[in-house]
């Protein structure tokens, strides 16, 4: 197993690399740079051309490349233009409010699709498959963005019940029940834009798994439909149930960037719709080497579970 992870660790490491080029050559092929939004005032190209050197924007792009890694290998993402903080502590600062966020939209998704994708199998033609079938669909079918839109629109504008952004109130103060408040929005959005997946991935499991010899067998023996469907079939429909929640763990962290921006929230999302509105580039790729990170780890362990339970992964490759 360890052979077997170490050579998913080699594949991932040219894959991070690329994508930190990939970035790096976009940001820098963007129209205008820092000195557009920094120099308005300047007096000519004297000034701009100081200030490109002081910034280091007159070096070639293979230069500044390798300078912005050997500061990645030495634990220095530099410096914030926008903010004059170091780049490591912003993202400090936002993980923890991404985090919640994120986890809790998983949580949400998995509480209401795994469930539901257990009952649809069970009674596919009945009202949870309908039920099932509606969310599937209105999942694929209605953007996210869309779906905050319209939820801002309805609770907090129409009706008042929930507050439309940020993480606590602007007076301050604030507790457990305040930030729960604010987290409803968001985080409901992020998990019901990401059931449908989940489910149809369960319902499709606990499907094949229900015709199944063992579970004619179970269900001859007496055993009600509850025990069958619980401790019978979804622990058998357990792992391609685990491997959609990990597949749709890199897409939630991507839609959960545009979320943030829609509802105000203090996170990784916002900081770098900021820093690519500021032309704040140490920021960027920060927030991309933390993002690119968290992909490619999922990755990884979606891979591992995969390895734990099929051993002809491990060894196919041998």
């Amino acid at each position: 197993m360890a052979q077997y992870i170490r050579r998913r660790l080699i594949t991932a490491i040219p894959v991070f690399f690329g994508i930190t080029i990939l970035v790096f050559l976009l940001v820098d092929l963007a129209p205008g740079d820092l000195t557009d939004l920094m120099g308005e005032g300047a007096a000519g190209e004297t000034e701009r051309a100081a200030m490109e050197a002081a910034l280091g924007l007159d070096q070639p792009l293979p230069t500044r490349y390798a300078l912005w890694l050997a500061g990645l290998f030495h634990g220095d993402l530099g410096r914030s233009y926008h903010y004059g903080q170091e780049v490591s502590e912003l993202i400090i600062q936002r993980l923890w409010p991404s985090l919640l966020l994120t986890g809790t939209g998983v949580v949400l998704a998995v509480v209401i699709a795994v469930p539901l994708g257990m009952l649809a199998a069970w009674e596919p033609r009945g009202g949870w498959g309908r039920l099932a079938h509606l969310f599937t669909v209105f999942g694929s079918a209605v953007p996210g963005f869309f779906l905050a839109l319209a939820a801002i629109f309805l609770f907090s504008v129409k009706l008042g019940w929930l507050p439309a952004s940020g993480m606590y109130r602007a007076a301050g103060g604030g507790g457990a029940g305040d930030l729960l408040r604010h987290l409803i929005l968001p985080a409901g959005i992020i998990g019901l834009s990401n059931v449908g997946g989940i489910l149809r991935q369960t319902q499709s499991a606990c499907l094949e798994v229900l015709g199944e010899d063992y579970i004619m067998t179970a269900r001859a023996k007496g055993l009600r439909e509850r025990v069958v469907l619980v401790r019978h079939a979804l622990r058998s429909a357990l792992i391609p149930v685990l491997t959609s929640i990990l597949t749709h763990i890199p897409h939630i962290i991507g839609g959960s960037v545009v979320v943030e921006r829609i509802f105000g929230w203090p996170g990784m999302g916002s900081l770098m719709f900021s820093a690519v509105s500021g032309r704040d580039f140490n920021v960027i790729m920060g927030v991309t080497v933390v993002m690119a990170l968290a992909v490619l780890l999922t990755s990884l362990l979606l891979d591992v579970v995969y390895g734990l339970v099929d051993p002809r992964v491990r060894y196919g490759e041998r």
